[in-house]
């Protein structure tokens, strides 16, 4: 079972912000960049050459909605949207999901290997999750 399947059944914690019958997104444990967030359909895809059009339109249709959130939420500068499929394109869990990672004008994403998780409280999870969940209406 993945990491991602085991937030699904709520055996492992994770931030949330959003969830309906077939997605959810949640804060990224890294946090490349303020607001890093997942999106994932609940139904175990292992990359996107699995994923069918269905699940596939309507995981962009959340993107769009949760990108918009990052944007409200942070007054972002850009977005990028990343998705890695196969162990040679870097994906790490293999359960489709796809990186939103806010930009911001001195953030440090470019440089390999940045990861932000140790200089994140939970408690500056929670407010992470706050501002992006007050963002999607």
């Amino acid at each position: 079972m993945s990491v991602f399947e085991k937030i699904i059944k709520r055996e492992l914690p994770a931030h949330i912000v959003y969830e309906d019958e077939l997605t959810l997104a949640f804060l990224d444990i890294s946090q490349a960049t303020k607001g890093h967030t997942l999106v994932i359909p609940k139904k175990r895809y292992q990359n996107v050459f699995e994923l069918d059009k269905e699940i596939a339109g309507h995981l962009f249709k959340v993107v769009v909605k949760v990108s918009k959130a990052l944007k409200k939420a942070f007054n972002l500068k850009g977005l990028n949207i990343v998705n890695n499929n196969g162990e040679i394109a870097y994906q790490q869990v293999f359960h489709y999901h796809i990186h939103l990672i806010p930009r911001y004008l001195d953030d440090d994403y470019l440089i390999k290997g940045v990861n932000h998780n140790k200089e994140y409280s939970e408690a500056d999870f929670l407010k992470l999750k706050e501002k992006i969940v007050a963002s999607l209406s």
